[in-house]
């Protein structure tokens, strides 16, 4: 008896090693975003809302979004955020939404030339975003014969800013923070409606998929959920 009393208590630290979940993300504000050592934004707030309401203990680090996704798809245990559900991607994770609802238009740099009004006039300009992101599925499908690809969101409205490519897309919310900070763009069409999610590994058992969304569904009913985004000026864009 004393043998398996001890085998029980050895156990009991690998069980709830093996209940941490690592949530991954990208630099992507205002949804996430580093502010000296702390992640912000109206993502993550809700990420760590939900994760603590639910009981279940976790890590949050970010890094690139196309080793974030890797992470996520590849290895036991962990979640992307904030990451588009689409078709391409339903299979291969796990989904916990929504954490926000927005549009992805097609920005340029204020008074340049590439002003299209359609995708197919889209098609005659550089295009530029991040390399694994779900914009780059977009613009492939579409046809976009010139697509530049970069590591990171920072890195492509650099090159916006500085002529590298014409055309950039970008989440509607980002674009409304953008512009509210002073950045010298302008949208020019809609590509997408799109729902963002947490998008877990397979290997995340289904019982807590489940609490993570009941916890999720728990801060969109209650408010907090519109809270966040009046506190990161999504509020306004949220509500059209």
């Amino acid at each position: 008896m004393k043998w398996l009393l001890s085998l029980l208590a050895a156990l009991l630290p690998l069980t709830a090693q093996a209940a941490e979940l690592k949530m991954v993300t990208e630099s992507y504000p205002p949804f996430n975003f580093r502010e000296g050592d702390t992640y912000k934004g109206a993502s993550v707030e809700q990420v760590r809302l939900l994760m603590e309401d639910a009981g279940i203990d976790h890590t949050m680090e970010m890094m690139p979004w196309a080793r974030a996704l890797f992470l996520a798809e590849n290895h036991a245990m962990h979640c992307v955020f904030t990451t588009v559900h689409n078709q391409e991607r339903d299979r291969r994770f796990k989904w916990i939404e929504p954490l926000l609802t927005s549009r992805t238009v097609l920005i340029r740099k204020t008074g340049s030339k590439a002003n299209p009004k359609s995708i197919e006039e889209a098609k005659a300009f550089r295009v530029g975003t991040q390399r694994d992101d779900f914009t780059q599925t977009i613009l492939e499908q579409n046809g976009f014969p010139r697509i530049d690809l970069a590591a990171d969101l920072q890195l492509t409205l650099k090159k916006l800013m500085t002529g590298r490519i014409d055309l950039m897309p970008i989440s509607e919310k980002y674009y409304v923070s953008l512009k509210r900070d002073g950045q010298p763009i302008e949208s020019t069409l809609i590509l997408a409606e799109d729902i963002y999610s947490i998008a877990c590994n397979p290997s995340v058992p289904d019982e807590l998929i489940g609490r993570m969304q009941k916890s999720l569904d728990k801060i969109i009913a209650d408010g907090t959920q519109q809270r966040l985004f009046e506190k990161y000026g999504l509020a306004s864009d949220q509500k059209e």
